[in-house]
């Protein structure tokens, strides 16, 4: 069933899937969801997922696709410089460990693997990627550009889905 995200919040476990299919929500439980393998999902992201039908309401029990919420493009720095679909494209995914990510500062930092410097990762590129947070130690893939202040995330993707895509 294809739909977009309602809301998610990570700390409660549990969020909702509105779709045309559908008559009620569709509840989505945090353990769905990293079976695919993140932590969390941007509100009004695209998904598609397996619904099963129980006494209580309509659940997902499989996560098979997201897509982030439509934006203009993805971000580069404060001066609003944006890259298209294609130019992202092209930027190579990189692995990476979260260091640390704060929501209500708006950034955190990840390193990747085998370099020294930290990556910088905004909650705006964060959420244009389909995630609401991110927790230390989470395994990601990103595509980064070098910034004014250094190297900046410009998207993130879930290890799990970089890895079944062969990047």
């Amino acid at each position: 069933m294809r739909g977009h995200v309602k809301w998610f919040d990570p700390v409660k476990g549990f969020g909702f899937i509105v779709s045309e299919d559908c008559p009620t929500d569709i509840l989505l439980h945090a353990n769905v969801l990293r079976n695919f393998g993140q932590g969390s999902v941007a509100d009004g992201a695209g998904i598609t997922v397996r619904v099963q039908r129980t006494h209580r309401g309509a659940q997902a029990t499989e996560v098979l696709e997201i897509e982030p919420p439509a934006t203009g493009g993805h971000l580069l720095d404060e001066e609003e410089d944006v890259l298209s679909q294609s130019e992202l494209a092209k930027l190579p995914l990189e692995p990476a460990r979260v260091k640390w990510f704060d929501k209500g500062k708006g950034f955190g930092f990840a390193n990747v693997f085998g370099r020294a410097e930290d990556v910088f990762i905004h909650v705006e590129v964060l959420r244009r990627s389909g995630f609401a947070d991110l927790q230390p130690g989470e395994a990601v893939a990103l595509r980064i550009v070098d910034g004014k202040r250094g190297r900046m995330a410009v998207q993130v993707v879930s290890w799990e889905v970089a890895s079944r895509q062969g990047s």
